[in-house]
């Protein structure tokens, strides 16, 4: 049966998984820490997809002082930022944000800004006019702030707004919010998004007459 369209007066769009397949550098970095932790990579991996890193170690570890997280996840962030080896656009995603240029839109990441902006250039692909990243938030995925506050930065109420996410926490985050989910990729099918697609090359965007968004999605 083919997936209904959507419409919507703007999109707000995930990072990691989302636009920019960073699987790999994600994966070297938390398995090390995993490891050297005495930890599973499998369920380290599992957890640490679309959280900021202090939340990640917070989940795996309740015991540790918050202190010791936040000074840890800074040197894992460093890591994160100069490694930019492996990463790629996720298939349609250059396409997808050329498309978008003149319609309202928003990345919203649990990445900081200096991360956001390596794995965007590494990826080729432009990043968003507007962007809302670890630094404006106070309240991680799966808290709804950040897709809030790019619907604010948009100005448009969150259930006109339509979010794209690939982890569990931030399709929990974008439903949190009241906006529908595009869930992209493997990962999405377990948790629920309004609409799954394999990956971008399966969406169009279309300006309405009236300035609003109509997303149609193949297959």
């Amino acid at each position: 049966m083919p997936t209904p369209p959507l419409t919507v007066r703007a999109l707000l769009l995930d990072m990691d998984g989302t636009l920019v397949n960073s699987d790999a550098v994600v994966a070297r970095v938390w398995r090390g820490w995993a490891v050297d932790k005495g930890l599973d990579p499998d369920e380290v991996l599992r957890v640490a997809h679309g959280r900021q890193g202090h939340l990640t170690m917070a989940t795996l570890l309740p015991d540790r002082p918050m202190e010791q997280n936040h000074a840890e996840n800074r040197g894992l962030l460093a890591q994160e930022t100069a490694d930019t080896e492996g990463i790629v656009p996720v298939p349609g995603a250059g396409a997808f944000l050329a498309a978008l240029e003149d319609l309202p839109h928003a990345l919203v990441t649990s990445a900081t800004p200096e991360l956001a902006a390596a794995r965007m250039a590494a990826a080729g692909l432009r990043m968003p006019a507007i962007r809302v990243t670890a630094a404006d938030v106070s309240a991680s995925k799966p808290d709804p702030e950040g897709f809030l506050k790019g619907a604010a930065e948009l100005g448009h109420p969150p259930e006109e707004c339509v979010v794209f996410e690939d982890s569990g926490a931030g399709i929990a985050a974008g439903l949190a919010a009241g906006m529908p989910v595009v869930g992209v990729g493997p990962r999405a099918a377990e948790h629920g998004p309004t609409v799954r697609v394999p990956d971008l090359e399966q969406v169009r965007a279309t300006r309405l007459p009236d300035g609003r968004v109509r997303l149609t999605f193949d297959g």
